[in-house]
């Protein structure tokens, strides 16, 4: 084990200080839910690191997800022609993030859509919701909507819409937390798209990444607002509500088009808050020059720049090499601000023209920009929640808040129990 292998370990009770000194009721915090939290993904990560069945297992899905990733590309390059081939290929003319990424996620909303029509989803949803019950102590309603959160977005809380107007401010933060936490599966290949051609085994980091960050957004919840009440479905089990589609073409219609929804906002969440933060910037180093030419003062600063010292500490704390820790914390930085999509667009970058030093910073990197963490989404969650019950629409709006701190919290986390397992002559799955 490394000094950086520890660093991780320590970064963990960093991070979990941190959220503890927010805490509303530090006295009501649960040990059981502060155990399982941390004990869930370094049982699951010790299995995918260290145990080999679980390397070879992990490495078959990798490569089961890049066929399925393939596929999606058969629809897109009919589409677009050339414009949708992926660098590396015979014909492609250069990465283009809409025609060769945004369109997967329809291919991958209609997957799941039909998955789910044939009952695997809904099976799969309702184990992890056990397990989050059973060894954490949380309600039916939040375990089911936390499982949900793993495999899919906003709809997630449809599952539990009977229960939302009855949740505890607790209840209610686990739902905020878990969903801008975690990624939906329509997005992951949107991510492994992106990164594949520079980090060949992403997807399978990016499923574990997914599963460890369910555990970890409850925690980092559950710190802040821990449970002083008892909720409605404590310790029972609660079916998942859902309109099904009427038959596997609806279905796949039904998906298709939800896919649709989802590239059109990406999309114009990136264009807009790309050009306002642009702007933003602009403002910023127009100042500097006021101040270099009234006062003899030099000030190049920008919103990134600002973002890059503010998350540094954290950076670190995750035990990211400090030759990479600025490096880093500025992608991090930047996800909070323009999404994740952009992160993972210049982590990949900076992968290929060799400036992150080590491979341990791309792997820590990769799980900590692994979700939804980030200011665009906060509309979207907060919105979202907050139409399926309009009562609850104060309560909601000021979670929000807390939401997207705990969310970004649960990220570094798990990227800390990744340095914690990662070593340079370790598994292959790493490579």
């Amino acid at each position: 084990m490394s000094k950086y292998n520890l660093i991780s370990c320590f970064g963990i009770l960093f991070f979990i200080c941190f959220l503890a000194l927010l805490s509303r009721q530090k006295r009501s915090i649960s040990v059981r839910i502060l155990f399982w939290g941390i004990g869930l993904q370094i049982l699951f990560a010790f299995f995918l690191f260290c145990i080999p069945v679980g390397t070879k297992f992990f490495l078959f899905l990798n490569d089961f997800a890049m066929g399925v990733i393939d596929s999606s590309f058969q629809g897109s390059q009919f589409l677009f022609g050339r414009l949708a081939i992926a660098p590396g290929k015979e014909g492609s003319i250069g990465f283009i993030l809409a025609f060769q990424a945004l369109p997967s996620i329809i291919f991958f909303a209609a997957l799941m859509e039909l998955l789910y029509y044939i009952g695997v989803m809904e099976k799969i949803i309702a184990l992890f919701a056990r397990i989050f019950i059973k060894v954490m102590g949380i309600s039916g309603a939040e375990a089911l909507c936390a499982s949900a959160q793993i495999f899919l977005g906003i709809e997630s809380n449809l599952t539990v819409r009977p229960y939302l107007s009855k949740m505890t401010q607790s209840e209610l933060l686990v739902v905020l937390t878990t969903g801008m936490a975690t990624i939906a599966s329509s997005v992951l290949g949107l991510y492994v798209i992106i990164l594949s051609d520079s980090f060949p085994k992403v997807a399978a980091h990016l499923i574990s990444a997914s599963i460890l960050l369910a555990p970890a957004a409850i925690l980092a919840s559950k710190l802040i607002i821990p449970e002083t009440y008892k909720p409605l479905t404590l310790g029972t089990t609660v079916k998942i509500e859902s309109q099904r589609a009427g038959n596997v073409i609806e279905s796949i219609i039904n998906g298709s088009m939800a896919g649709l929804k989802m590239v059109v906002g990406i999309g114009t969440l990136l264009i807009a808050f790309i050009g306002l933060i642009s702007l933003i910037d602009v403002g910023l180093l127009f100042t500097g020059k006021l101040f270099s030419t009234v006062l003899g003062i030099r000030v190049d600063v920008t919103l990134h720049t600002i973002l890059q010292y503010v998350f540094y500490p954290f950076t670190v704390a995750m035990g990211v090499p400090l030759v990479d820790a600025q490096t880093i914390a500025r992608i991090i930085g930047e996800r909070i601000i323009e999404t994740e999509v952009k992160s993972y667009q210049d982590l990949a970058l900076l992968i290929k023209e060799g400036k992150i030093v080590y491979e341990r910073s791309i792997v820590i990197a990769t799980y900590a920009l692994c979700g939804f963490a980030h200011i665009p989404s906060l509309a979207i969650f907060v919105g979202g929640t907050a139409s399926l019950v309009p009562e609850r629409t104060k309560d909601i709006s000021i979670l929000g808040v807390w939401a997207l701190i705990a969310s970004n919290i649960a990220c570094f986390i798990t990227g800390a129990v990744a340095g914690i397992f990662y070593t340079s002559g370790g598994s292959h799955f790493l490579k």
